[in-house]
C-alpha cells in the first residue's frame, strides 16, 4: 500500500511553519495515542504514520530531501524504518525524541533532559531532613547549634571513586557509558537505568575494600547549624552539599533544617509582632496608674494606664516585637488589657463595693448606653 503524503498525514500545507506542524502533531497525537484507543488497530496505525511524518518534517534537512524526492528519499536504507512498516531501532529512537520534544513539558521537564544530566542525577546523594525545635527566645536571638545525624560520607580510601588503589572505573560496555538502555515493550520504547552499572555509566572490576565499590560509607556526622534571629515557625533552612554523599563520586545531596517553635507561656507571635494578654485589677483600670510588663528581649517596660481603661484595650510598644528576618528592624508588641474581677472577697470588701454601687450612677457609660437601647427596643 502506497504511503500517504506526510503533509497530508499532519493535515498541514506544504509551506507550513515548524510551529504549525508542531501544533498539528500534538493535536493528532493526543487523538490517536494508543493509551486513549485501546485495542484500536486503526488508531495505532495512524499514530505510527503520524510519528513517522513528523519525524521527517520537523528536521530541515530531511524535509528538504522529502520535498525534492518524496518517500523515495528514505527507501533502501534511509530513514525512517529502512523501507519496512513499523519501527526499527532507529524509528523507535525517533519516536522517543519526538515524544520527548512535544510532551516532555507535561512530565515536569524530565523527558527533555539530556542523558548526561539524568546519569548525573542518578548518582547524586539523597537529601536529608532534620527537625529542630527551639524556644521563642532562641528564635528572637538566633543561635548556633550542633546537630548529630546519621549519613553517608565520601570514602577517604578511594576518594569516592569506588575503585581500589591503583585501578580505575571502566566505561560500561552495555550502555557505552550513557547509564541508560532502551527496552522495547510492544509498541513503545522505554529508557531505563542500565542494569549492569546501575545508571552510573561505569563498571568497577576491582572495588575498594572499604566501601565495596560504593564510593561512600555510613557515618554519624556533627554539623554546626546557624539559625538566624527572627526565624519563624515552619521555616526551612537549606544547607547545600550537607546531605548524603553521592554514589561513586557523585555530588552530595542537601540537608534541610525544618524549624518549629515551642509555644510560650506569656507571648503569642504573629509574623514579627508579639502579643501579650495582661490581667489588670479592676481598681487599677478605674483609677489609672503605671504597671511594668515583660518583653521578649528580657527587659521590662512601664505602661501608663489611663483612668477608666476598659477590657480589650491594646497598648502598642513600638519596636518591642521579634526581629525581622535578615533586617535590623523589629516588629511591635501589643499588650491587651483583660480586666480581672476580684474573688474571695471579705465582708468589709463586699460592704465597700455595695457602698460604691450606691454612688456609681453614670460611672458605667457603656452599660447605661446598652440598657437604654434595650428600653427603646421594647418601648419601655
Amino acid at each position: 500500500m502506497a504511503k500517504r503524503d506526510y503533509y497530508e498525514v499532519l493535515g498541514v500545507k506544504k509551506g507550513a511553519s515548524a510551529d504549525e506542524m508542531k501544533r498539528a502533531y500534538r493535536k493528532l497525537a493526543m487523538k490517536f495515542h494508543p493509551d486513549r484507543n485501546a485495542d484500536n488497530k486503526d488508531a495505532e496505525a495512524k499514530f505510527k504514520e503520524l510519528n513517522e511524518a513528523y519525524d521527517i518534517l520537523k528536521d530541515d534537512q530531511k524535509r528538504a530531501a522529502y520535498d525534492r524526492f518524496g518517500h523515495g528519499a528514505f527507501e533502501g536504507g534511509g530513514e525512517p524504518g529502512h523501507g519496512r512498516s513499523g519501527f526499527s531501532s532507529a524509528g523507535a529512537s525517533g519516536f522517543t525524541d519526538v515524544f520527548d520534544e512535544i510532551f516532555g513539558e507535561f512530565m515536569g521537564g524530565s523527558a527533555g533532559r539530556s542523558r548526561a544530566s539524568r546519569r548525573s542525577a542518578s548518582t547524586r546523594g539523597s537529601d536529608l531532613r532534620y527537625d529542630l525545635r527551639i524556644s521563642l527566645e532562641e528564635a528572637f536571638k538566633g543561635l548556633e547549634k550542633e546537630i548529630s545525624l546519621p549519613t553517608s560520607v565520601k570514602c577517604d580510601t578511594c576518594s569516592g571513586s569506588g575503585a581500589a588503589k591503583g585501578s580505575k572505573p571502566k566505561t560500561c560496555s552495555t550502555c557505552a557509558g550513557m547509564g541508560q538502555v532502551r527496552m522495547q515493550q510492544g509498541f513503545f520504547t522505554v529508557e531505563q537505568a542500565c542494569p549492569d552499572c546501575d545508571g552510573s555509566g561505569q563498571m568497577i572490576s576491582n572495588p575498594c575494600d572499604k566501601c565495596h565499590g560504593a564510593g561512600r560509607k555510613n557515618k554519624h556526622r556533627t554539623i554546626k547549624v546557624k539559625i538566624p534571629a527572627g526565624v519563624d515557625d515552619g521555616m526551612r533552612i537549606r544547607l547545600s552539599g550537607e546531605g548524603q554523599a553521592g554514589l561513586r563520586g557523585g555530588p552530595n545531596g542537601d540537608l534541610y533544617i525544618f524549624v518549629s517553635i515551642k509555644s510560650h507561656t506569656l507571648f503569642a507571635r504573629e509574623e514579627s509582632n508579639i502579643y501579650c494578654k495582661m490581667p489588670l485589677p479592676m481598681t487599677k483600670a478605674a483609677l489609672g496608674g503605671a504597671i511594668e510588663v515583660p518583653t521578649i528581649d528580657g527587659t521590662k517596660v512601664k505602661i501608663t494606664i489611663p483612668e477608666g481603661t476598659q477590657t480589650g484595650h491594646q497598648f502598642r510598644l513600638s519596636g518591642k516585637g521579634m526581629p525581622v528576618l535578615r533586617s535590623k528592624n523589629r516588629g511591635d508588641m501589643y499588650v491587651e488589657v483583660a480586666l480581672e474581677v476580684p474573688v474571695k472577697l471579705s465582708k468589709k470588701q463586699k460592704d465597700l463595693l455595695r457602698e460604691f454601687d450606691k454612688h456609681s450612677k453614670h460611672s458605667h457609660p457603656e452599660s447605661e448606653g446598652f440598657f437604654d437601647k434595650v428600653k427603646k427596643m421594647f418601648g419601655t
